[in-house]
């Protein structure tokens, strides 16, 4: 996926890049011609005739080439957010084949304390008073007033704990969008999933608490952003741009002069927008010149603007996201090793993706294995009659007794499924 139509790589963020505005090509091709990474307009036999339940998809691994062939598929349009593709560029590697990302590996050498049904509970009360101390921080920071670095640190504290205990627990959480509270939602699922990085990169109860603090604080400056501007649904003129950019210093500045916070506390703020080929701002800095926190930052950053609904654009889905980050990392934008391990701790199939197996039914992911990334644990929901289930049961693909054994082989969107993940895994996890 070429970027140079972005208006710069580093505007893929909750309050610049916009994703509708990305540019399209249709194409009439053969089944023969067909790569992940695709997006299917029409086919040319009715999508009833095929196990896909929806009109339009991604393509994101070679088995579903495969299901359309099987289908009678013979050709097909499809929509490719370019301007113009090389064949390198479209036959880059799915994540879901990618033997880096997907090999089964030995089991972690130090698991979880808990389990992740035991620590949901503590995870959920930990998320939502979060997201009060951002909601409070951002309210007195408009007021000119100095941010409870007691709250701050207590509430982080606390996220640290149950990071340590099951980091999936919270990650999981991390699901969680507010369409009108975006912007209280983003800063907590960006400090978790920072932090949950950083317990799968072994950091020290110290640094994970620092970078939960910075993470939890990076778009404290978009309070010194125009609402007008910083919630414009349309295509930022080059001035409102500018201005949008300035949340990245504002921040800082906030964050130095009212906080006493040190450096180390600072780098998310200042650093999540840039990116490592120096195509970011507000310094265009390159990879040497970047700390680790910023080079976290950014990944985690990009990965809940891009899975959230804004005035501006649809969310992706958790699938699309990774394989849209994975990209990144290819093209030189994001730093690939950091977005390979952010790709084991969330997992291929992310908790709450919605899946179709071999076999027709559809599921939900309620769990991952991070030593076999493939075969999550699944609460089926459907049958292969496209029919919800009143019981739906839950199936561990990593510890399937029946044969022919069901493999996951689509990632579905949920709003068009009629499925909606937080219901069945509120209700699972209760």
């Amino acid at each position: 996926m070429s970027l140079k139509n972005y208006r710069t790589p580093s505007d893929i963020d909750s309050g610049t890049i916009r994703l509708n505005q990305l540019p399209a090509m249709k194409k009439q091709i053969t089944i023969d011609e067909l790569q992940p990474g695709m997006q299917i307009e029409k086919l040319d036999r009715s999508w009833l005739d095929t196990p896909f339940f929806r009109h339009k998809m991604t393509i994101t691994s070679r088995a579903q080439i495969a299901q359309l062939k099987a289908c009678g598929v013979h050709t097909l349009v499809v929509n490719i957010d370019v301007e113009e593709v090389g064949e390198e560029q479209i036959s880059q590697p799915d994540i879901a084949t990618d033997p880096a990302l997907t090999a089964t590996k030995e089991p972690a050498a130090t698991p979880p304390a808990v389990p992740i049904e035991e620590e949901l509970p503590n995870a959920r009360q930990v998320y939502h008073a979060a997201k009060t101390v951002v909601q409070n921080a951002m309210h007195d920071t408009r007021l000119g007033r100095a941010i409870n670095m007691e709250d701050v640190n207590r509430v982080v504290s606390n996220m640290t704990d149950s990071v340590l205990r099951n980091p999936d627990a919270l990650t999981s959480l991390s699901r969680l969008k507010k369409f009108d509270e975006y912007t209280f939602y983003h800063s907590v699922n960006t400090a978790i999933l920072a932090m949950s990085l950083g317990r799968h990169l072994e950091f020290e109860r110290n640094t994970l608490h620092q970078i939960g603090v910075g993470t939890l604080l990076h778009d404290i400056g978009k309070t010194k952003i125009p609402p007008e501007i910083l919630n414009k649904p349309g295509r930022f003129q080059p001035h409102e741009m500018e201005i949008m950019k300035q949340h990245v210093l504002r921040g800082v500045e906030v964050l130095s002069t009212t906080t006493g916070l040190g450096d180390s506390y600072l780098r998310p703020a200042l650093e999540h927008h840039e990116r490592v080929d120096g195509t970011g701002y507000p310094h265009r800095r390159v990879r040497n010149e970047l700390s680790r926190f910023g080079l976290m930052a950014a990944v985690v950053d990009i990965y809940d603007a891009i899975t959230s609904d804004r005035c501006y654009h649809k969310g992706r889905v958790a699938h699309e996201a990774l394989q849209f980050l994975y990209r990144l990392a290819q093209e030189g934008h994001l730093d690939a090793t950091l977005v390979q391990q952010f790709i084991h701790v969330v997992g291929i199939y992310p908790v709450g993706s919605v899946v179709e197996l071999n076999t027709g039914e559809v599921g939900i992911v309620t769990q991952i294995h991070h030593h076999v990334p493939l075969t999550p644990v699944v609460l089926l929901v459907k049958s292969a009659g496209n029919t919800k289930l009143s019981n739906p049961r839950e199936l561990d693909l990593v510890a399937q007794l029946e044969t022919p054994h069901r493999k996951i082989t689509a990632i579905l969107d949920p709003k068009q499924t009629g499925i909606d993940p937080t219901d069945y895994l509120d209700k699972n996890a209760a």
